[in-house]
């Protein structure tokens, strides 16, 4: 399968170096100036991978994460200069999957973006296994040892994210401000609540959400093998 990265960054020798390195590696590179032309590229291709910067002119790096969001959940990692835990927040916010910082080593993006794609498009066609569970991340439908399961939106999309980043720890905060936003104005509870029903709907299939004690909550995943 030809993997398809495209490459959102306003310093043309940056994204040359990107394109160039990914290119290297058997990817089919293309660059985006910025966000406008970032959307209209997306609106014309498949992406499997989407390298997205923050700081740019016009329409930063946020909001074309969440217009990609509306359609689409395919990978995004932002690229950025922003160190400052809030912006990492409002970067996951807008539906990043992952953050690197400049400046950065190309071995260690294109490291992180293997993992990610190889997740995310593990079976081919969009489809991720983990345990029991199979999931076709484009229809968004998911089945438990072959049999169909149907999840409300904010449990399917918190169940997607974990099993994205499994043994990655995140606290009720950031997972409140990625599913809810900046502007919910309700209790931190409300994640454990999801968290709750989302157990309960995945039993013992290989795929398991641990409390990390004043820490949060990570994903698990039985290895095939055991």
């Amino acid at each position: 399968m030809e993997r398809r990265v495209l490459i959102v960054e306003d310093d043309p020798l940056m994204a040359e170096a990107a394109a160039d390195y990914f290119g290297g590696k058997g990817w089919l590179a293309e660059t985006a100036g910025n966000g406008a032309e970032a959307l209209e590229r997306f609106g014309q291709k498949r992406f499997h991978l989407i390298l997205l910067d923050v700081m740019m002119p016009e329409m930063n790096g946020f909001s074309v994460c969440r217009r990609i969001r509306k359609e689409s959940d395919v990978p995004v990692i932002f690229i950025t200069a922003r160190v400052m835990e809030e912006d990492q927040l409002n970067g996951y916010s807008a539906g990043a999957d992952d953050y690197v910082v400049k400046p950065f080593s190309l071995p260690v993006l294109y490291a992180k973006a293997e993992a990610l794609t190889a997740r995310v498009w593990k079976g081919g066609a969009g489809r991720l296994k983990a345990g029991d569970l199979e999931i076709d991340v484009r229809s968004r439908e998911m089945w438990k040892r072959g049999e169909p399961v149907a999840l409300p939106p904010k449990e399917y999309e918190m169940l997607l994210f974990f099993l994205e980043n499994p043994g990655r720890v995140y606290s009720r905060e950031q997972l409140l401000i990625r599913f809810w936003g900046y502007d919910f104005d309700g209790s931190e509870r409300v994640v454990d609540s999801h968290i709750k029903k989302l157990r309960k709907a995945l039993g013992d299939c290989g795929c398991v959400i641990r409390t990390v004690q004043r820490m949060g909550y990570r994903m698990e995943v039985r290895n095939e093998k055991e």
